[in-house]
């Protein structure tokens, strides 16, 4: 059998396909000295919208400067099936010939027959050639594409099978298999996800049911939960003395990979697991784990949504636009809005035409006995953490404001928050996001008819902030962008900030003197 590691491709969902260069070094110096066969570098692919690393687009240079580290070793890349079209080809595989050995080629079951014509131009130009065919666990006799397997025979060199959602068991996999050696001589291989920890017993199925090629990446390092890890398969193999290990090197790369682990955080984690388990897409639930901004408990009631086929569990009263308010201030969860807290109390003392605007729960403590009205903007799943803050025993008489429906993530509450619920019929000052608190939080504001939005602990982030925070401050610095425009509407910020495009002031020059 054939064992591909594919660290750099797969574990680009978390770094944007961009690794430092000492990293690449030394895991280019490590597959080099491992029983590894083929080492995928990364997406070879077209001009695409947004920014998207080195390792996606692998040119030229990079792939000669790969393959003079790791002489021994077929390279490989992957086309991503949806993008690419036989007018690619020659700009995409033929500079890189004489450093590439294997294309594979990644696709939905649906597009089958479009692969097979890349299939027939790729191998006619040299190279050995696979299909990575996704969604395995969905597969079944019926499934019509395995009946055109027998028109690809000739141009591909492995049919690997793509555990997309991670959930596939034993058992199913070899009916699988089965399924497919009755369609093909072809030899195959298998691609496992680590949702439900299955990676090792699906892989180790996978081989004994007559699988020759597996993947495997460097601490498991890839989308969503990741992968089979390269040392736990190598480490098994060598106990079965499959091959020869030296597990120095073998412990050195990944003593790499665990530093990069604790700032990006792959793995399996609940929601991973109930997304396996139900083999639902894990491109939504990487971005919910990744942003920060949701619980556990919220990802998993979002997920349930999606596996009963339902837009939103919940239709709330529509909140009336109305000139209630001149003026609002909304309250972000920067440490500002706690050391000044007091001057904002004794600012909004029996004010009526000012609003108070919790963008999110995480301050809502300080300014419980404020005498104002005070509006909660939510994104839909915060309501256990709202009771939280306050005491149960109290009446809740101010508003919870939610995003138009349906939500992405649904709504999780309790009939008493219920009652005090409203959602905005949509968001009409921007586009970056439906659930950021800040968002609803300034379409409340703009529904209330308030002219002036007042900012206080919004205090942005020091430079040494990690990918969730950089990620948050990006999105809010695009709101606050957006807002700006409205030529309607002015925007301050009354503690201090980081971030730009906005007026800066200070609350305690509104007093009087």
């Amino acid at each position: 059998m054939k064992l591909l590691d594919c660290t750099l491709r797969d574990g680009g969902y978390y770094t944007n396909w961009d690794f430092d260069r000492k990293i690449v070094e030394e895991y280019a110096n490590a597959m080099e000295n491992l029983p590894i066969d083929y080492v995928e570098v990364g997406y070879r692919s077209i001009k695409l919208d947004g920014y998207l690393g080195k390792y996606f687009y692998c040119p030229l240079f990079v792939l000669k400067d790969l393959k003079e580290r790791m002489p021994t070793k077929k390279l490989v890349v992957i086309l991503n099936e949806k993008d690419i079209r036989v007018k690619h080809l020659d700009d995409l595989l033929k500079p890189i010939k004489p450093y590439v050995t294997l294309i594979r080629i990644a696709l939905d079951p649906v597009n089958f027959k479009r692969a097979i014509i890349l299939a027939k131009f790729i191998k006619k130009m040299g190279f050995e050639v696979a299909f990575n065919v996704m969604y395995m666990s969905q597969w079944s006799s019926d499934s019509a594409f395995l009946d055109l397997l027998e028109e690809v025979e000739d141009y591909l060199d492995y049919f690997y099978m793509v555990d997309s959602f991670g959930g596939i068991l034993p058992n199913d996999l070899k009916d699988i298999i089965q399924l497919v050696k009755s369609k093909t001589q072809l030899p195959l291989g298998f691609h496992g996800h680590d949702n439900l920890e299955m990676a090792l017993i699906n892989t180790i199925t996978a081989i004994n049911e007559g699988c020759v090629i597996a993947d495997s990446t460097v601490t498991g390092m890839g989308r969503g939960a990741g992968n089979l890890k390269t040392e736990l398969f190598l480490t098994f193999l060598a106990s079965k003395n499959k091959l020869n290990l030296d597990f120095n090197i073998l412990s050195s790369i990944v003593s790499v990979f665990d530093e990069l682990q604790k700032e990006y955080g792959w793995g399996t984690s609940l929601p991973y697991m109930f997304s396996g388990a139900h083999s639902l897409p894990q491109k939504q639930v990487m971005e919910w784990v990744g942003l920060n901004r949701y619980s556990l408990s919220s990802i998993l009631h979002a997920l349930n949504n999606k596996k009963m086929l339902i837009e939103d569990n919940i239709k709330l009263p529509v909140l009336e636009k109305e000139n209630l308010y001149d003026s609002v201030i909304i309250i972000g969860g920067g440490e500002s809005s706690n050391s000044h807290k007091e001057a904002v109390a004794k600012y909004l003392y029996n004010r009526r035409d000012i609003c108070l605007i919790h963008a999110g729960v995480k301050n809502i403590r300080n300014y419980l006995d404020l005498n104002c009205d005070q509006i909660y903007a939510l994104v839909g799943v915060e309501t256990d953490a709202l009771l939280k803050q306050i005491d149960l025993n109290e009446n809740l008489l101010n508003t919870c404001v939610f995003p138009p429906f349906p939500r992405k993530m649904g709504i999780s509450m309790s009939s008493r928050i219920e009652k005090v619920s409203k959602e905005l019929e949509e968001i009409e000052f921007t586009q970056i996001s439906n659930d950021s608190p800040l968002v609803i939080a300034i379409q409340t504001a703009l529904d209330l008819g308030a002219k002036r939005i007042y900012l206080v602990g919004f205090d942005g982030y020091e430079i040494s902030i990690n990918k969730n925070q950089f990620s948050l401050a990006q999105e809010n610095q695009k709101i606050i962008d957006d807002i700006s425009i409205n030529k309607t509407m002015s925007i301050t910020s009354l503690t201090p900030t980081k971030y730009h495009n906005i007026k800066l002031t200070s609350i305690y020059s509104l007093f009087e003197i």
